[in-house]
């Protein structure tokens, strides 16, 4: 089976580039797959179903029409996008995954993620992602206006930037023995996972032997897309085309 993985692609109103490329994808490459993958931050923010735009609606109609022609589609939420609900699955016919997940991938067992939960150095950030993603929480914020929403999550944003500038790489990035532990609890020799926007692929010293941890990548002047087929797993590269009418600052 051809299956592929994509992730951080952060989709936006305010990156036409991207969003021509992932439609391009879903028309040229998607089109040729069994099932795709989306592990997390596949929007920029996501203040709630009931908030979605045009722009929102015709992404969905994208993952529709992949699901409609009876192919599976599979969606983690991400850091960005953990607010997605029922109504958005729906819509697209996407299923939901949880992080972490554990599936069968030609005939091995696999250990899918985010990613943001293995960077455990980032105490700071696993704190507030507890407390945000409680469902009473979730559930609060639901019914506030939309308004109130979308400034909230534009105020996030913000935050985050600048705390991402005063934290080392080093405590943004995955903690080795987070991973060690997590494949050995699931007993899996590959995990898939982004959100650290540092493609690579890491060998990992297991009790079982040797194992890898498959990162991908976040779409930006690239767009990342790992293949698993029946010659193995392949991570792609493509050049995203810049917007001709886009100011550039």
């Amino acid at each position: 089976m051809n299956i592929k993985f994509i992730s951080d692609l952060h989709l936006t109103p305010e990156r036409p580039d991207i969003v021509r490329a992932f439609s391009s994808f879903m028309q040229e490459q998607a089109s040729q797959s069994d099932a795709l993958y989306i592990l997390g931050d596949f929007f920029e923010y996501w203040v709630g179903d009931d908030a979605m735009e045009p722009f929102h609606h015709d992404i969905a109609h994208q993952l529709r029409a992949y699901t409609d022609s009876g192919k599976p589609l599979f969606l983690m939420a991400g850091n960005r996008d953990f607010a997605i609900g029922k109504d958005f699955l729906r819509m697209t016919g996407a299923t939901w995954l949880n992080d972490p997940c554990v599936i069968d991938l030609n005939g091995e067992t696999v250990l899918l993620m985010h990613g943001d939960l293995l960077c455990t150095g980032d105490q700071q950030y696993l704190r507030y992602r507890k407390v945000i993603r409680n469902p009473l929480v979730l559930g609060i914020l639901r019914l506030t206006p939309r308004s109130y929403r979308k400034k909230l999550a534009q105020k996030l944003r913000s935050n985050s930037k600048k705390a991402k500038s005063t934290k080392s790489l080093a405590i943004m990035d995955v903690a080795p023995k987070e991973v060690v532990r997590l494949m050995e609890k699931y007993q899996v020799k590959t995990l898939i996972h982004g959100h650290t926007h540092r493609p690579n692929t890491h060998e990992v010293a297991l009790t079982s032997g040797t194992g890898k941890r498959i990162v991908l990548g976040d779409w930006d002047r690239q767009g990342w897309v790992l293949t698993s087929n029946e010659s193995g797993l392949k991570m792609d590269a493509f050049e995203i085309q810049s917007d001709p009418h886009q100011i550039v600052s």
